[in-house]
């Protein structure tokens, strides 16, 4: 059984999450307090992570944050803040989605399935190594290594990477690249795709691997 952690302080709403994914199968959790929940996140075994933005103790965005140093758990934020800003935001810290309230119960579930089995279906790929000029990817392990030292990656920024990576000298639209690593047009702003490019370019700077395509979207480069 799949366990999913809610971290949200209205806590009607959190029972209304819980009973729709439990009837669905789930198991579920709720943490009122960003604080405590963050300290659930990362201790306990879940599967999920359902987070609101507006938290006491804690955002939400700063809970993820935290979580993403140790742990690559999907994580779906479900908040009533409905700007572009937050939802860029929320997905370049490595959010796998982002809902706004008024929400589907329904369509949350649907959700939660989708990035689970997305979840799962990527990260058991094989052990192959894909070796270009200084970086090195170990898709087995999912590491990143520049000259021998290894750079931490979130676990969208690895799939971006090595999506692009084994299909080298390929152009990819935004919308496409959205579509194979996020999973559906409907989960969030293929803006983010640009905000992810952008930070893996930091990461693996000064050298170049991925080139823009104007008017097209990008590339890997040998």
């Amino acid at each position: 059984m799949k366990k999913i952690l809610i971290i949200e302080d209205d806590r009607e709403i959190a029972e209304l999450e819980r009973d729709y994914l439990v009837i669905n199968g789930f198991e579920c959790d709720i943490e009122t307090w960003g604080t405590t929940g963050l300290d659930a996140a990362l201790n306990g075994d879940y599967d999920l992570f359902i987070i609101d933005v507006m938290l006491p103790g804690m955002d939400g965005f700063e809970i993820l944050s935290n979580i993403r140093r140790k742990k690559q758990t999907p994580a779906i934020f479900l908040s009533a803040k409905s700007s572009d800003i937050d939802k860029i935001r929320g997905l370049g810290l490595g959010a796998d989605d982002y809902m706004t309230k008024p929400f589907s119960p329904n369509e949350l579930v649907a959700r939660v399935k989708a990035h689970i089995q997305r979840h799962e279906t990527l990260t058991s790929g094989g052990s192959e190594t894909i070796t270009v000029r200084s970086l090195t990817i170990d898709c087995g392990a999912r590491r990143v290594y520049i000259n021998g030292r290894e750079v931490p990656f979130t676990a969208k920024e690895f799939d971006l990477l090595m999506f692009l990576a084994k299909n080298p000298d390929r152009a990819f639209s935004k919308e496409h690249l959205f579509d194979r690593i996020w999973g559906m047009d409907a989960l969030g702003d293929v803006s983010t795709v640009a905000v992810h490019i952008q930070r893996i370019r930091d990461k693996l700077a000064p050298e170049k691997f991925i080139d823009t395509v104007w008017g097209v979207g990008y590339r890997f480069m040998k």
